[in-house]
C-alpha cells in the first residue's frame, strides 16, 4: 500500500498550515489532522460531530454535495451556512482516481487561505490518497469472497486454492504483518466496506455457531455479611486480590456471571448466526492499535457484540489459526465479560485451551450435579475460590461473605461433587469444567 491516510492528511496540513480532514464519500471519516489551536473557532459543529462520530449528517452532506463536489476536479470553497451547523467556511479537495471520486479532505477556509500553488501542491497529495482508497476499496470488494472462502473451507484442496486467490488478490501485501480480527455477534449478514476501517484489507461474515454470551445468571442470595452478592460480585475478584490483575481486559472490569447451567437452553449453541472477520495490516508485530481500533469501531457498531484479535503473523499461510485464534478470543469474552469488550488471544488464559477443544457430548460425571441452576451458588462460590488460588481469605472478600461460610459451601461442594479441594488434579478438573461451562 501506498502510504498511510494519517501521514497523507498530515502532509495537506503541513503543506496548507490548517488542520485537514479526510472523508470517504459517503462522508464517513478517515483520518484528521490535529487541532492544537486555542482559538475556539478553529472548529465547528460540523467538524466536531466528524470527528466524535466518524460521520456527517445526511443533511450536512446534501449541503456541501449541492456545491458539485462529486463532479469537481480541483479545490471548491464552500460558503458557511449556519442554519446548517456550518459556521466556517470550507474549501473540500475531492480525491478521485481514474475519474472516480473516493473522498475529500476538508479545510476550514480564512483569510487570506492557502494560494493557488498550495493547493495545487495539496492535489497532489489527494492523488496519492485516490490511489490508497481504490486499492482498499478493490481489496474491499473483491477480497470478501476469497478471504471467506479461506476462513470456511475445509483443509486439502479447497483451501489451497482458496489461499492461492487470496494471496494474488492481496499481491505484495500477502507477504506483510497481519492479524485477523473477530466481531461476534454480527446481526447482519452483510460486512461494511474496508473502505471504512483504516488498516482493513479484507472483510467478511462467516457463521457463528455459538451462543451470543452466557444465559442469564440465577438471582444469588444476599451473603451472611459483607457486601451484597450478585452476579458481578465476581467480577471485584480482581479489585480484591493484589498480585492478580485481570487479564485481557480492555475496556475495564465488567460483572461478570456463573458458569451456564448445563440444563439451560442457551448453552445448546442456539439459531447459528454471524461473526465478522477482519484481515487488518499491523506496521509491527508489537503495535496492535490499528487492530484494537477497528475492534473498537466494529463491535460499538455491533450493539452487543465483542471482539477478538488474533497473535500478528507474517503472511497468508497462518491465516486459518489466527481466525481460531480471533474466534477464541471473542468467545472468551462472550463467556466472561471481564476480558472484554475486546480481549486479544494472548491475554484470555485458559480460554486457549478450552475454545481449542471439541464440545464434550455430555459435562462430566462428578461437576454435572455443581452446574444445574439449583447450584448456582454453590458453582460461583467454587469458581471464585479456585479463581483466588484457594486463598480463602481473599475468596471470602470478593463474594462478600464470611470466611466459615465459605468454607461451609465448599464443604458442600466437595459432598456433591466427590472430589477433594486439596487435591490439585480435583481443583484442576473442577475448575476447568467451571471455566468450560461459560462456553
Amino acid at each position: 500500500m501506498k502510504g498511510d491516510y494519517q501521514e497523507l492528511v498530515d502532509e495537506i496540513s503541513g503543506l496548507l498550515g490548517v488542520p485537514a480532514t479526510l472523508e470517504n464519500r459517503d462522508f464517513e471519516l478517515i483520518a484528521f489532522g490535529a487541532h492544537d489551536s486555542d482559538d475556539d473557532s478553529a472548529m465547528d459543529p460540523v467538524r466536531t460531530r466528524s470527528i466524535l462520530t466518524r460521520k456527517s449528517t445526511p443533511a450536512v452532506r446534501s449541503w456541501f454535495e449541492g456545491f458539485g463536489i462529486t463532479r469537481a476536479t480541483g479545490p471548491v470553497r464552500i460558503p458557511a451556512a449556519p442554519e446548517a451547523g456550518v459556521f466556517r467556511d470550507r474549501i473540500c479537495l475531492p480525491v478521485r482516481h481514474r475519474g472516480i471520486v473516493l473522498g475529500y479532505v476538508w479545510l476550514l477556509d480564512a483569510r487570506p487561505g492557502p494560494t493557488a500553488g498550495q493547493l495545487a501542491s495539496a492535489m497532489q497529495v489527494t492523488d496519492r490518497i485516490g490511489a490508497l482508497l481504490a486499492d482498499e476499496e478493490r481489496a474491499g470488494t473483491d477480497l470478501s469472497r476469497e478471504f471467506r472462502a479461506v476462513l470456511t473451507a475445509e483443509r486439502g484442496w479447497q483451501y489451497d486454492m482458496a489461499l492461492a486467490a487470496l494471496r494474488t488478490a492481496l499481491g505484495p501485501a500477502a507477504d506483510g504483518l497481519h492479524t485477523v480480527v473477530c466481531v461476534a455477534p454480527w446481526a447482519s449478514g452483510d460486512a461494511p466496506s474496508a473502505r471504512a476501517i483504516v488498516g482493513a484489507s479484507a472483510l467478511c461474515t462467516v457463521p457463528w455457531p455459538w451462543p451470543a454470551g452466557t444465559a442469564h445468571p440465577p438471582a444469588a442470595s444476599a451473603p451472611e455479611t459483607g457486601t451484597p452478592a450478585g452476579p458481578g460480585d465476581r467480577g471485584r475478584v480482581a479489585a480484591a486480590s493484589p498480585g492478580r490483575p485481570r487479564k485481557g481486559g480492555r475496556g475495564g472490569p465488567k460483572p461478570e456471571e456463573p458458569p451456564r447451567a448445563v440444563t439451560d437452553p442457551a448453552g445448546d449453541g442456539g439459531t447459528e448466526g454471524h461473526a465478522l472477520a477482519v484481515l487488518v495490516r499491523l506496521r509491527a508485530a508489537d503495535v496492535l492499535a490499528p487492530a484494537l481500533t477497528a475492534a473498537d469501531r466494529l463491535s460499538e457498531a455491533a450493539g452487543s457484540g465483542v471482539a477478538g484479535i488474533a497473535l500478528p503473523r507474517r503472511g497468508t499461510g497462518g491465516l486459518a489459526a489466527s481466525w481460531q485464534e480471533a474466534a477464541s478470543a471473542a468467545r472468551a469474552v462472550l463467556a466472561e465479560p471481564g476480558l472484554g469488550p475486546v480481549a486479544d488471544w494472548a491475554s484470555i488464559g485458559p480460554y486457549r485451551l478450552l475454545t481449542a477443544l471439541p464440545p464434550a457430548p455430555a459435562p462430566d460425571p462428578a461437576t454435572a450435579a455443581l452446574l444445574t441452576p439449583a447450584n448456582a451458588e454453590l458453582a460461583r462460590t467454587t469458581e471464585v475460590f479456585l479463581d483466588c488460588a484457594g486463598q480463602a481469605g481473599r475468596a471470602a472478600s470478593a463474594l462478600g461473605i464470611h470466611r466459615q461460610t465459605l468454607y461451609y459451601r465448599l464443604s458442600r461442594v466437595e459432598r456433591l461433587t466427590g472430589l477433594d479441594l486439596d487435591d490439585g488434579e480435583d481443583r484442576l478438573l473442577l475448575h476447568m469444567a467451571l471455566k468450560a461451562a461459560r462456553l
